[in-house]
């Protein structure tokens, strides 16, 4: 239903701010609200509704208010409020309630991107803010895109293979970060064994392998078409350690890094 609405819609970001203590959410009427936990978890009670825990992010209706969050007294936690409106205006965009991520990594760096972009950049021109007005819009489409797909997931009964599918996918966009077996098997929604089988089944690798490949395979496209050193495209592509990067790039190539990247000089000339 949500995604149905989203085809018409355009999110247009409004502020986003971060707290660590209990409050009661400030918007504008017909502003809508995403709570977004970066740390521990929060109580958030809505009018008529019963207070439900959240662990991840929460959607708040402009009809449905006010809205208030609570941290709980024993514990430390923080979060994100963004504040966003629908157009055109008067469309339906229903969003209202807990949302779920598997991906609480690439969620947490797109807010702070966003609160680096609302809060240090300052646009010299008209240009320069239009441009920027668009990237926060961008940012907060994809945020609202990985809740509510993710959601989905948790609420549907996906077939293996499909799961499988989407989870080699999602390694193949974001091979930079650290992927697990066990995170990627509970992405999939099935135990760590089942889907290291099916895994293996489908690409004829294991998850460990894929990855590593993968990264290669990226470093080498970087090293023919851009002038980053071994050491920076090691860390693009997910190695935190250059002499594991170096010493991986070696198994597969049968050359070094330095030696990979003299013998592509050596083909151009």
């Amino acid at each position: 239903m949500h995604f149905h609405q989203l085809q018409h819609l355009i999110p247009r970001f409004e502020r986003i701010e971060t707290h660590q203590a209990s409050r009661v959410i400030d918007r504008p009427a017909g502003s809508h609200a995403l709570i977004v936990v970066r740390r521990g978890n929060v109580q958030v009670s809505c009018r008529d509704e019963a207070p439900v825990v959240v662990a991840q992010g929460f959607a708040c209706h402009p009809d449905v208010g006010p809205v208030a969050v609570d941290v709980p007294k024993t514990k430390k936690a923080e979060y994100a409020v963004i504040v966003y409106r629908m157009l055109p205006e008067g469309e339906p965009w229903t969003l209202h309630g807990p949302l779920f991520t598997l991906s609480e990594v690439k969620i947490r760096y797109m807010v702070d991107e966003l609160i680096r972009t609302a809060r240090e950049i300052h646009p010299e021109t008209e240009d320069d803010e239009s441009a920027q007005t668009f990237r926060k819009r961008m940012i907060l489409e994809r945020i609202l895109f990985i809740f509510l797909y993710e959601s989905r997931m948790r609420q549907v009964n996906v077939p293996s293979a499909e799961a499988i599918e989407e989870s080699i996918s999602y390694m193949n966009e974001h091979y930079m970060l650290k992927l697990t077996v066990p995170m990627m098997a509970r992405r999939a929604g099935m135990s760590e064994g089942h889907y290291a089988v099916l895994f293996k089944k489908r690409t004829g690798t294991t998850v460990t392998a894929y990855l590593r490949r993968l990264r290669i395979d990226k470093a080498k496209t970087m090293f023919g078409e851009t002038a980053l050193t071994a050491k920076e495209i090691a860390q693009t592509v997910g190695f935190s350690d250059y002499f594991h990067f170096s010493k991986v790039f070696k198994a597969e190539t049968g050359l070094t890094p330095s030696e990979y990247r003299r013998s592509l000089s050596e083909i151009e000339e």
